[in-house]
């Protein structure tokens, strides 16, 4: 019998994760408290592999297949039948533990149980469950059907076993794992970057630069391939946020305190690309920078 795969959580994230296992031959669940958004995402999947075959990057049959490995649910019924399981909803580590405690209920003994969490703790989200030797990170980056880093995190509970066991299947999906010597908010990559990105806010917000002039000065000076404001807006600003505010509180540098005008953008709707409107202006081809009203 074919291995099986859940993902749980029809976000960009979890769409593309979905992606990426259906991509690789393995089967897979995508779930969502709302069968409506599952079925969107899994219409989104149809429609990105439907410009790559029109493109000529991929031969219907192989879209096909691909498509054929998704399969769209509501809740996690799905985890009873899965060998491997991946968390990829909100940044709330209650609402993850939650998730959690219903995952080690339904899924099957010997399933690996991840978060794909960027800043909340393995081992807290591993102490909800019977089997925190099981649970581990596996942070995908965005997007998940394109980026080559998976990064690998144990929880302090996480057994060797499901070490080696999360490494090989990031190998098998064709994925790079980097593997964290121990748990730290945010991991490697990420905490980096929200270092890195929530000064460019500040900087933004103190008036010494605007959006485009930031991000022209990061891509060509410091030979990134998109400015920070490009990528705050790709991660999600909410998103964004959520990180930086769990980094200074449970760091307490004053490097990850959140500059107030992501609170702002996002008390205002402003997400990013997801929402049409961030640091840009997605209603425009191509996106324009927004001149926003700051202090």
């Amino acid at each position: 019998m074919a291995e099986k795969a859940l993902v749980v959580g029809a976000g960009i994230m979890g769409t593309g994760i979905a992606q990426v296992f259906a991509q690789a031959g393995i089967p897979v669940c995508l779930a969502d408290t709302d069968p409506a958004i599952v079925q969107k995402s899994v219409a989104r999947i149809e429609s990105g592999l439907a410009d790559r075959v029109a493109k000529g990057k991929l031969d219907e049959e192989r879209k096909q297949a691909v498509c054929g490995l998704i399969t769209p649910a509501a809740g996690l019924d799905a985890a009873g039948e899965a060998d491997f399981i991946v968390e990829a909803i909100i940044e709330d580590v209650e609402v993850k533990r939650e998730t959690f405690r219903e995952l080690d209920r339904l899924a099957p003994k010997g399933a690996l149980l991840a978060t794909n969490t960027t800043a909340c703790s393995i081992t807290r989200i591993a102490a909800a469950t019977q089997r925190p030797e099981a649970v581990i990170g596996m942070h995908f980056f965005n997007p998940a059907q394109v980026m080559k880093l998976v990064e690998i995190m144990p929880g302090l509970r996480t057994s060797r076993e499901t070490l080696a066991a999360a490494k090989a299947l990031v190998l098998r999906i064709g994925k790079e794992p980097v593997v964290a010597r121990t748990e730290g908010p945010a991991g490697l990559a990420s905490r980096i970057l929200a270092g890195l990105l929530n000064e460019a806010v500040w900087v933004l917000n103190d008036g010494v630069g605007r959006v485009a002039d930031i991000d022209a000065a990061m891509k060509l000076g410091a030979n990134q391939p998109m400015g920070p404001f490009q990528l705050i807006d790709l991660i999600g600003i909410d998103v964004h946020l959520a990180k930086t505010k769990t980094l200074h509180q449970t760091l307490g540098d004053s490097r990850y305190r959140p500059c107030p005008l992501l609170q702002r953008m996002v008390d205002a709707g402003y997400l990013g690309r997801k929402t049409g409107r961030g640091f840009y202006d997605y209603s425009q081809n191509p996106p324009v920078p927004v001149e926003l009203v700051i202090g």
